[in-house]
């Protein structure tokens, strides 16, 4: 997937345009994971993932050759930059929440693992001399059906 431009200043137009809405979608995942609406965000992931992607291809193209915006006038490559820096601003906001709703999430499995493994009642297993042994019978069931 690729920007189709019909000349540099086109191409800016539609970086600009790109970096904008990516922002945007950012910020909003942000606050969404500031105020622990995770799940809110989950609904756009893929369009947000999409839209990444092709900022991160064309950002490439770009920096692998700049006469693709060279030609572009220096107001549109100025709005671009303040478009980008706006963007790397959000991205690192977007990445503590990110990292804060992880901790959470994974916090809440190891808690419910924790409380399930105390609920359970050991069960008694019987070994080869038909004595009764300590530990839990069920786990060896579980793993050898795994």
């Amino acid at each position: 997937m690729a920007l189709s431009a019909a000349d540099a200043q086109d191409r800016v137009e539609q970086l600009i345009a790109l970096t904008e809405t990516l922002t945007g979608r950012m910020a909003a995942e942000a606050q969404a994971f500031e105020e622990r609406r995770t799940l809110e965000v989950t609904a756009g992931l893929d369009e947000t993932a999409k839209l990444a992607n092709l900022y991160r291809h064309e950002c490439t193209r770009v920096k692998a050759d700049p006469r693709l915006i060279a030609e572009a006038d220096k107001a549109a490559r100025d709005r671009l930059i303040d478009a980008s820096r706006a963007f790397e601003q959000v991205l690192s906001r977007h990445a503590i929440g990110l990292e804060a709703a992880r901790a959470l999430t994974e916090g809440l499995v190891q808690t419910i693992a924790q409380d399930v493994a105390a609920q359970r009642a050991p069960a008694a297993g019987y070994g080869a001399t038909g004595a009764a042994s300590a530990g839990d019978a069920r786990a060896v069931t579980l793993n050898r059906k795994a």
